[in-house]
């Protein structure tokens, strides 16, 4: 049967690879972005791919109403199967600085906080009526915290716990709930980021391991293993230890052109 997915940030990075790999499997397609020109481009691209159908809208993730109607709209055109909550900006510190434009890191966590609350809220009810699969893309910096990219960390931090807060609440209804949790994925976001980047892979193999893991229905997809797992542990271990030891680091974040109203 045709999968139905909904996809978040399409229009490039993760979301633009993971549309292109459920493309080859005539899956249809609705993609979210606010790039039109981007998104119409990855659409074409899933068109010749094989997918066998690709709607686009430019969205933005903030506008809880705009993206109540257009999640219900697609899903009252045709039942989404998988909501893949992607859609998010990067921000952080560069060396020197101690503090993160208040105004940047309100516009980052609106993005990627409510964003994804604005994304997948819509559709819950009715994948609660006829079963279906949220997945939510977190990150590496929501596992244990980095001193250069403090309110990110946070904002993954709060849907790394929304998700798996979600997964047990609607288990008994048919929902299943993947947590996507990525290492350094080459994208035009992690490209910003000047710094050591282990384990880092192409989008294609990331949206490669996501829809494996999603096929499966595992509750939490996380790439490279062996970064996740030395996360979690960093989280066990002494809390002045493992900061001396980031610190040491040389990591140069950039802050996000993204700006909300103070």
């Amino acid at each position: 049967m045709t999968k139905r997915l909904l996809i978040t940030g399409a229009s490039s990075g993760i979301g633009r690879a993971l549309a292109l790999a459920y493309a080859k499997e005539g899956a249809s397609l609705c993609l979210l972005g606010r790039d039109e020109t981007r998104l119409a481009a990855t659409a074409e691209a899933c068109r010749a791919a094989g997918a066998a159908e690709v709607e686009t809208a430019t969205a933005d993730v903030r506008d809880r109403e705009a993206m109540a109607r257009l999640v219900e709209a697609a899903h009252a055109a045709r039942p989404i199967d998988i909501l893949v909550a992607n859609a998010g900006v990067a921000t952080g510190l560069s060396p020197g600085q101690v503090l993160e434009t208040p105004e940047a890191v309100r516009a980052m966590m609106a993005i990627n906080v409510n964003g994804v609350f604005n994304t997948v809220e819509p559709i819950i009810p009715a994948m609660c009526a006829r079963g279906g699969h949220l997945a939510i893309v977190g990150s590496m910096a929501g596992v244990r915290s980095l001193p250069y990219s403090p309110a990110y960390c946070a904002a993954k931090a709060s849907v790394h716990m929304w998700a798996d807060c979600l997964r047990g609440r609607l288990a008994p209804h048919g929902v299943a709930v993947s947590l996507i949790v990525p290492g350094f994925v080459e994208t035009p976001m992690s490209t910003r980021t000047k710094s050591w980047q282990p384990g880092a892979m192409s989008d294609a193999k990331a949206a490669e391991i996501i829809k494996r893991g999603l096929d499966r229905r595992r509750p939490v997809i996380a790439f490279p293993q062996y970064m996740y797992y030395a996360m979690r542990l960093f989280t066990f271990l002494p809390s002045g230890l493992v900061d001396g030891v980031m610190r040491r680091f040389h990591v140069d974040v950039p802050e996000t052109s993204e700006r909300e109203a103070s």
